[in-house]
């Protein structure tokens, strides 16, 4: 299903669904709507982080975290995150729900994110397998460097990997502390 027509959850502030819409028009008027992101981690507890293709009709090239999306009407949010992790980095590790955070960004190509991502966290010792039309690289990151280099060099990170970065890296820590190996 191309991006265009593919359908996402219409949200409230409490996270409540509201409807559907398409992926492209959602983002393109900034409404609000429920997303995902994942955090997979290494057992030296690097993270992994994936840069987005070249392709991709926002935020392309840009470095994000190990997989984002967004579940499809009538589709659980953990089985969603589960899905494209396994289309977009070829993993399967077990997920586990973290928390909800809240962001709007505003991107390049006129585009809006304005989500609340419901973040998961896996475990995994497999090396990822890069479907090319979604991911164009990837590599392993202490969060420590990875917050470093985001400081440093912003612009090459997605928007919502520097929201979690900037909001949440405490949590991000404890959640790939207390998360075991698949």
């Amino acid at each position: 299903m191309s991006d265009e027509f593919e359908q996402v959850i219409l949200v409230d502030e409490a996270d409540q669904r509201m409807g559907d819409g398409d992926k492209w028009r959602i983002h393109r008027e900034g409404l609000l709507h429920r997303a995902f992101s994942i955090f997979v981690f290494n057992d030296a507890g690097e993270c992994l982080i994936q840069q987005r293709a070249a392709g991709k009709y926002h935020s392309a090239g840009k470095w994000a975290n190990s997989c984002c999306g967004h579940p499809r009407p009538g589709e659980a949010t953990a089985e969603a995150a589960s899905r494209r992790l396994h289309e977009e980095v070829g993993l399967s590790p077990a997920l586990t729900f973290g928390f909800k955070s809240r962001y709007i960004a505003y991107l390049d190509n006129d585009m809006v994110e304005n989500e609340i991502p419901h973040l998961y966290f896996g475990r995994t010792s497999s090396a990822p397998v890069l479907n090319p039309h979604e991911v164009q690289a990837a590599r392993w990151v202490s969060l420590d460097d990875l917050a470093l280099d985001i400081r440093e060099e912003p612009d090459v990170y997605a928007a919502w990997l520097r929201h979690y970065v900037e909001q949440h890296v405490e949590d991000l820590a404890a959640w790939r502390d207390r998360i075991s190996l698949d």
